[in-house]
């Protein structure tokens, strides 16, 4: 037997296997993801590595093949748990195994590290004197004044001493051979987070939080872990709950993970942790320098940090004893990678917890498909907060017909609804957020007259509209011309939806001269600090209205808010991907939350071409169990996640004759693989299995790069996988493959 060894993973040498034989005693006690030492280079010189697989077969000439020494007996180390975890990501989500081990494992960059340097007097007050006196008997003025400093403070710091007092190295050196003073050096780990003193404050719970601090923590007393959804209305409280969780688990003794899109990553987010918990709580975010990330994991790892709060990426943080690991806002699509592997934060989170022993806690105002479908299902605990923590009324919704608008004279993209209540809220000094629903932009054709959508008949989808004058469905690749006219009442008003936040801006500011309008979205926020610039001014009234992007709706509190405007509503119901209602839903619920968090009644004005569309409709009622009953029918009926699991097949190459020649070796290979020659078939177990495509996935062709996707549908993950290691199979023993890119996306965002 021979084992696949990954050699001295600190530094960056992770894109090389090597091949070592497995010694008969050794066998059957080796496993991937184990630490062994092997012999290594000219000199075989022992070295730690780490198993990364197991096979029968070597590709090397077997005289050159060393042996394993050893497996050091010192139980499970904390890389041993992270690259099982690379092993099972790259069986769950498909890639290479460098692949996944580059995604799990904190690598060293070529940083100089910061080290913190100290003189430190040898000598006893009298023999330093006497020292102190030859120096000045000599005329070495240098060494005197340092002699003088270290006689007066026993300690100094090495950067005190080269700058004020002004002393050279040599002369350091030169008391350091004499054995007067000693330079001591260590590394400090760059710390993100500006210092705050902890706060020791009562906190009172509602009845709905106590119940689920209290279950939590009986069910950790008694060693019952278990994956919990939260499934609480937007300003309930969530992260109160998480926080009492998280003090369950440090007072273990354990760590915690707390997960948040990097979007909602905020000042006022993390300062709510700092409070509680002081200085024992780092952060992870795409901001900080590769140095900065890599001291927050190496802190983790020397027990300096009980609790690490970052984006998807900080799930793999390697704490010595992890106990609990919390997603907020789970439902968000950032926690899914869109580099191999494609995983997804939540069930690798799961997998994580299972292996180490450790519970998770998923929240959201509007939970994934994915994990409510579960949370019936029974594999969750489910939680419920219906109420908001300072019991204030949910906002009071209005929806408003913009084609209505449009018959009463009304070209402009606000409404007369949401105008009148604008003067009343400048009227009053309270504040207002204006979101525009940018999630597929300008992608479908809408008629402002009926509100129609054309849609491809055979997905289920919007079409999408492209240069070439075509409409296209990204699923199958079914085609048509462009419509100039609506299809269902004839109106010319037919057209693709054209705003962006700089225009309603300007339409804000000459409706409302005096008053005073930030932005935020993706050019306004390019800076390093400009997210908290734009909300600190805002949650300091220094303005008025908030115009922004999807981003200003994410957890943010801003007490004075009590009017919210939600601008073309239904941009995302249409942007040709099965989840665009779940998307939407969530929007609309989350943006409507944002409203009457403090003591003064909210309201919310959507506007929308299609009012009855059911995401619409029960976003405005606040209804997320009516939303999920809909939802899901129409997963089942049409065989999409989460009733059914989709891989998608990705392939992208730079010549497209080939790549379209590939793409058909590579479906007909996969309907013999899956019995689905005829393009939708019964597996053996009975389940349906479909294969869709090779279609464009939206944008065919990027920077002279060729993209096509493959789409299996089958109601076993399991299933899916097996397929995917059939077709990495085919693709190694099939040389043409080597001018194209395959990359496996499990149930896609």
């Amino acid at each position: 037997m021979f084992a696949d060894v990954i050699v001295d993973i600190q530094h960056e040498k992770l894109d090389k296997i090597f091949q070592y034989r497995i010694p008969e005693e050794m066998e059957g006690r080796l496993e991937p993801g184990m630490e062994v030492l092997v012999p290594f280079g000219k000199g075989n010189r022992l070295l730690k590595g780490y198993v990364t697989g197991i096979s029968e077969t070597c590709g090397y000439d077997l005289s050159r093949v060393k042996d394993i020494a050893d497996i050091p007996e010192k139980g499970m180390e904390i890389e041993t748990r992270l690259i099982s975890l690379a092993a099972w990501m790259k069986e769950h989500y498909g890639g290479t195994m460098i692949q996944a081990l580059k995604t799990v494992l904190p690598v060293r960059q070529k940083e100089n590290a910061r080290v913190k340097k100290r003189l430190r007097l040898l000598l006893d007050e009298e023999t330093g004197k006497r020292q102190l006196h030859y120096y000045l008997e000599k005329n070495q003025k240098a060494r005197a004044r340092l002699m003088a400093a270290l006689l007066d403070d026993h300690l100094l710091e090495y950067e005190l001493v080269t700058k004020k007092l002004n002393i050279t190295m040599p002369v350091i050196r030169a008391l350091e051979e004499q054995g007067v003073l000693a330079l001591e050096t260590e590394q400090v780990f760059r710390t993100p987070v500006r210092q705050t003193p902890r706060e020791e404050g009562h906190i009172t719970y509602t009845e709905e939080q106590r119940r689920i601090i209290d279950r939590f923590r009986a069910d950790y007393e008694n060693g019952r872990r278990e994956t919990y959804l939260i499934h609480g209305v937007t300003g309930s409280g969530k992260t109160e709950v998480y926080m009492e969780m998280i003090r369950t688990v440090v007072e273990a003794g354990r760590q915690a993970i707390v997960l948040i899109p990097e979007i909602a990553l905020t000042y006022q987010t993390v300062m709510r942790f700092y409070r509680r918990f002081g200085d024992r709580v780092s952060i992870m975010n795409s901001r900080l320098s590769a140095g900065e990330r890599y001291d927050q994991m190496m802190r983790a790892r020397a027990g300096e940090v009980d609790v690490m709060i970052g984006p998807r990426s900080a799930l793999f943080t390697p704490f010595p004893d992890l106990g609990l690991v919390v997603i907020d806002e789970e439902h968000e699509p950032t926690y899914k990678s869109e580099q191999t592997p494609r995983y997804h934060a939540r069930e690798t989170a799961i997998q994580r917890a299972r292996a180490e022993g450790a519970s998770v806690v998923l929240g959201s105002a509007t939970p994934s498909m994915e994990a409510m479908y579960r949370a019936r299902r029974g594999d969750y605990v489910l939680f419920e907060m219906k109420n908001r923590s300072r019991m204030q009324e949910m906002a009071q919704v209005y929806t408003v017909d913009m084609r209505e608008e449009l018959r009463n004279g009304n070209r402009s993209i606000i409404s007369g609804k949401l105008r009148d209540l604008m003067d009343d809220r400048l009227r009053k000094k309270e504040q207002m957020m204006l979101f525009l629903n940018r999630r597929g932009y300008a992608g479908f054709l809408s008629c402002r007259e009926c509100g129609h959508v054309i849609k491809c008949p055979h997905c289920s989808v919007s079409l999408s509209v492209h240069r070439d004058g075509k409409m296209r469905c990204h699923y199958c690749g079914y085609e048509q011309p462009k419509a100039t006219v609506c299809p269902e009442c004839g109106s010319r008003y037919i057209g693709e939806f054209r705003a962006g936040t700089q225009q309603i801006e300007d339409i804000v500011k000459e409706l409302f001269p005096r008053a005073e309008v930030l932005r935020m979205d993706m050019d306004t926020t390019r800076q390093k600090d400009s997210h908290e610039k734009i909300l600190s001014a805002f949650a300091n009234e220094e303005a008025d209205i908030l115009v922004g992007t999807q981003m200003i709706v994410k957890g943010h509190d801003f007490p004075n808010v009590t009017l919210v405007g939600v601008l073309a509503a239904d941009m995302s119901l249409y942007t040709g991907d099965y989840r665009s209602g779940e998307r939407t839903f969530q929007l609309l619920t989350q943006a409507v939350g944002r409203a009457g968090r403090g003591e003064k009644p909210g309201e919310a004005v959507i506007q929308t071409y299609d009012p009855s569309h059911y995401a619409v409709e029960t976003a405005a009622a606040q209804d997320y169990e009516a939303f999920y009953a809909e939802e899901i029918r129409y997963r089942e009926l049409m065989g999409y996640p989460p009733a059914e699991h989709l891989l998608a097949v990705l392939v992208s190459g730079e010549e497209e004759a080939l790549l379209e020649k590939g793409c058909g070796y590579l479906k007909a290979y996969i309907a013999r693989v899956t019995g689905t020659a005829a393009g939708r078939a019964q597996t053996a177990t009975g389940a349906r299995t479909e294969v869709i495509g090779p279609a464009s996935p939206g944008i065919d062709k990027i920077k002279d790069v060729y993209h096509r996707v493959i789409y299996i549908k089958a109601p076993d993950y399991g299933f899916l996988v097996k397929v995917k290691d059939r077709v990495e199979q085919y693709i190694r023993i099939n040389p043409g493959f080597d001018r194209m890119r395959i990359q496996f996306d499990f149930d896609p965002m």
